[in-house]
């Protein structure tokens, strides 16, 4: 074996299970294709100690510490397939090379699939958001709009109002009961039925959206509850189980967050349904945590 832990991903969780295992003195090594789902943002919140930095600072601040930890080894590449052999596992990377390790934390995270709206992605990370807990508090007070993309909007058009005066868009893509409208109106939302047609910004700033009857509905920030789909086809091709959800697919873990393949294990937005910057933390440092005592024999 090349290493003791192979980790597969080196944003929040990943950094986080090898700081873990660096102190424990196990060889491992971090691959990362250098793609953080939270690259657009601008700043990153809600992580104490860290308010209102970029992630890229987070992130390399983070690394300048793993860097003392000598059995701790990054390389920047893309991990394309799994597989299992009789002492562990082997990770075949796109430029040909293989790595193999004891164990397998899979810290991949998650590509946030957004919808060909035009001028949607141009404002994404920036004030068409997913977490009013990650950013919400930067609005508070202005004019939010929820996106409608199918039913998780309607939990997040309940939410949204506590930040302040919230348009509920439902973009055709949203059935709502007489009970849903009396509910959200008790809220205090408004809701604009019809299809969104394009997000306006000008000046590097949102301020509106369009609908396709041509009515422009005015607002400063519009979250989204975008679904997801993993990066690679690591954890198909090793055989783990996959929980589907309303958003996306989410890797099945028992409680040492190891998945239905033994050896594997996952931390971050791949196995977590409430993906933040904290909670991905928490998750690389427990999955490291358990890796070491899986190793104890």
């Amino acid at each position: 074996m090349d290493f003791d832990v192979i980790i597969v991903g080196g944003s929040y969780a990943g950094l986080s299970a090898a700081l873990a295992l660096g102190r424990a003195r196990k060889r491992a090594l971090v691959i990362d294709a250098g793609s953080p789902r939270n690259r657009f943002a601008q700043a990153a919140h809600n992580l104490l100690g860290q308010d209102g930095r970029s992630p890229s600072s987070i992130l390399q601040a983070a690394r300048a510490e793993l860097a003392g930890y000598p059995s701790i080894r990054s390389l920047h590449g893309n991990a394309l397939s799994a597989d299992s052999t009789p002492n562990g596992f082997t990770i075949e990377l796109a430029d040909g090379t293989t790595q193999t390790a004891a164990r397998l934390i899979l810290a991949t995270g998650v590509v946030d699939d957004l919808p060909p709206l035009p001028g949607l992605r141009e404002r994404w990370g920036k004030d068409v958001l997913h977490c009013p807990y990650c950013h919400g508090f930067e609005f508070a007070g202005q004019r939010l709009g929820v996106l409608a993309l199918g039913a998780p909007a309607l939990h997040q058009a309940r939410m949204i109002p506590d930040w302040g005066p919230t348009t509920l868009l439902t973009n055709n893509s949203l059935d709502l009961t007489t009970a849903d409208r009396s509910a959200l109106v008790a809220r205090g939302l408004q809701i604009e039925d019809g299809q969104v047609a394009e997000i306006i910004s000008r000046d590097d700033r949102l301020i509106g959206a369009r609908l396709a009857s041509g009515r422009v509905v005015a607002l400063d920030a519009i979250f989204v509850a975008a679904p997801w789909r993993f990066p690679n086809p690591l954890a198909e091709h090793l055989g783990c189980a996959i929980d589907d959800t309303q958003l996306g697919p989410m890797l099945r873990l028992d409680a040492t967050r190891q998945t239905t393949i033994p050896g594997v294990y996952a931390a971050g937005d791949a196995s977590e349904m409430m993906k933040s910057l904290p909670a991905a933390l928490y998750s690389g440092a427990i999955a490291g945590a358990m890796v070491h005592q899986s190793l104890l024999g």
